[in-house]
C-alpha cells in the first residue's frame, strides 16, 4: 500500500521541525511530554487534553472507521473495544502492519513500563490489556522494556539498586494480565543492555544530534548526560536486531508499539533513524489517558494516591476513592439532575467503565440513561464500582499465582520462543 503522504512528508523532516511537544492553544499551550501532561489553560482554568491537535502538531492519522474494517477484514476479528471506542486514536503505519500480516511477513509487538515503587494503577494496564489481545489475534512475539535506568536517570531521589527492584516487582504484574513466556520478553534495562542490544543504542545514538534531542525531548542545560543520551535506548527495541535470541540475525522484522501519545517524540526519532540503519520503521498505535479521578484535565498519577486506582487496593479503597474523589458530572443536586440530566464526557465513573465494560450497548444505554437522568452519579458511581471491584480481584488471584521460576522465564533473552513467521537460522534475511 502507498504510504500516507502526510506522514511521509513528516519522516522526511528533519526531527526538530516536527517533534515541538507543546501544542499552542488559544491562550496557554498544553504540555504534553513523555514526563507530564497539562491540558492548555484558557481564561484561566485548565482544560483537557486536545487530542486533535495532537495528531495534526505530531503528524500523526486519526484511526478512522475504514481502517477498523481492514482490520476487521485481515484478521477476522472485531476491533478491540479500545479501538472501536477510540481509545487508541492515532497511529503511524498501521496498514503497513496489515500488509504484513496479510503477507505472512514477521513482525512482533513492543511495549513498556518505567518502574516506580508501588503498584501500578489502571491507567498503567491499558497498553498491557490491549497488547495481550494483539498477540492473540497476531500471534506474534512482544518484547516489555522496563526502563529502571531512566527512573534512575530522572528521579534524582532514587538508588541504582531501588529502581532495578521495582523493575523485577513489576514483571509479576504485567505476567497477570495473562501474558505466557513461551511468547513475551520481559527486560530490565540494567540486566539485558550489552551485546547486540548496545550495539543498536550505540548506531541510533551516532545518528541523533544533540539539537534534535533537545528539539524533541526540551532538554536543558541542567539536564544530565544520561538523559539526553536515553531516548537512544528506548529507541533501540523497535530494531529486531536487539533480540538475537528471537529474531537471530535477520533485520527485516518489523515493530508495531502500542503506548501512549506521550512516547510518541522517541518513535519519531527511531522513525527518522531507521531507514539508515538498514530496518523497518516501527508502527505505533496511540492511546488517550486514563483521566485522574479529579477528571481528565490531567492523567493518573502513580505520586498522588487520590488520583488513581492502583492495583492492589482493596474492594473498600476502591470504592471510597471513586465516591470520594471521582469528578462527577452530573447536576448539583438530585432534583436537578433528574430534570436537566448529566454529562457523561465529563463524568470520571462513566469515562472509567468505557474502559472497563465490554458490552457496547450497555455502555451506550448509561449515556443515554445518564443524560435524560434517569441514573444519578451515585447509580454510575456505584456501577464503576463495581467494574473495578471486579477487575482489581480478579487481577490480585493472577498474579499471586505467579511464580519465581516464571519471572525469570519472561526475563530470559535465551527461553524458546517460536512463531510461525519467523526462522531464526536463515541469514538471508537481510
Amino acid at each position: 500500500m502507498t504510504e500516507n503522504t502526510q506522514t511521509a512528508k513528516t519522516d522526511a523532516m528533519p526531527v526538530e521541525q516536527v517533534a515541538n511537544l507543546k501544542v499552542v492553544s488559544s491562550e496557554v499551550e498544553q504540555n504534553i511530554t513523555p514526563w507530564t501532561v497539562e491540558g492548555a489553560v484558557v481564561n484561566g482554568e485548565q482544560q483537557a487534553v486536545n487530542y486533535d491537535k495532537l495528531i495534526a502538531q505530531f503528524g500523526t492519522r486519526k484511526i478512522t472507521s475504514e481502517l477498523l474494517e481492514r482490520f476487521t477484514a485481515v484478521t477476522g476479528h472485531q476491533p478491540h473495544l479500545y479501538l472501536r471506542r477510540g481509545i487508541f486514536f492515532s497511529h503511524r503505519d498501521l496498514e503497513k502492519i496489515l500488509d504484513r500480516y496479510e503477507q505472512g511477513k514477521p513482525f512482533y509487538l513492543y511495549t513498556g513500563r518505567g518502574p516506580s515503587r508501588g503498584h501500578m494503577h489502571v491507567g498503567h494496564m491499558t497498553p498491557f490489556i490491549f497488547c495481550k489481545w494483539l498477540q492473540d489475534v497476531f500471534d506474534v512475539p512482544l518484547v516489555v522494556q522496563l526502563t529502571d535506568d531512566e527512573k534512575f536517570l530522572f528521579k534524582k531521589e532514587l538508588t541504582v539498586d531501588q529502581v532495578h527492584k521495582y523493575a523485577i516487582d513489576t514483571v509479576r504484574e504485567i505476567a497477570a494480565v495473562g501474558f505466557k513466556p513461551e511468547k513475551t520478553f520481559i527486560f530490565s534495562n540494567m540486566d539485558y543492555m550489552g551485546g547486540a542490544f548496545y550495539r543498536n543504542v550505540l548506531q541510533i545514538s551516532n545518528l541523533v544530534t544533540l539539537s534534535q534531542a533537545r528539539s524533541a525531548f526540551g532538554f536543558v542545560g541542567e539536564s544530565n548526560i544520561g538523559q539526553v543520551h536515553f531516548p537512544s535506548i528506548q529507541a533501540a527495541p523497535a530494531l529486531c536486531s536487539t533480540f538475537p535470541g528471537i529474531f537471530g540475525s535477520r533485520r527485516d522484522a518489523a515493530c508495531l508499539i502500542p503506548c501512549g501519545i506521550d512516547q510518541d517524540p522517541y518513535f519519531r526519532i527511531t522513525r527518522d533513524v531507521c531507514p539508515r540503519l538498514k530496518h523497518p520503521k516501527p508502527s505505533l498505535l496511540h492511546a488517550r489517558f486514563l483521566p485522574a479521578l479529579q477528571g481528565s484535565k490531567s492523567k493518573m498519577s502513580s505520586s498522588i494516591d487520590s488520583s488513581a486506582i492502583f492495583m492492589n487496593d482493596t474492594p473498600a479503597q476502591i470504592k471510597n476513592k471513586i465516591n470520594r474523589y471521582a469528578f462527577s458530572g452530573g447536576r448539583t443536586s438530585l432534583e436537578e439532575h433528574r430534570m436537566y440530566g448529566g454529562d457523561p464526557e465529563v463524568d470520571v465513573a462513566y469515562q472509567f467503565l468505557t474502559y472497563f465494560v465490554e458490552d457496547d450497548q450497555e455502555l451506550e444505554q448509561l449515556a443515554v440513561d445518564y443524560r435524560k437522568g434517569e441514573i444519578s452519579t451515585g447509580e454510575m458511581k456505584a456501577r464503576c464500582i463495581r467494574v473495578l471491584q471486579e477487575f482489581v480481584a480478579g487481577f490480585q488471584e493472577r498474579e499471586k499465582a505467579i511464580t519465581q521460576e516464571q519471572v525469570e522465564q519472561f526475563m530470559d533473552p535465551n527461553y524458546p520462543r517460536h512463531f510461525a513467521s519467523l526462522n531464526n537460522n536463515d541469514n538471508s534475511k537481510k
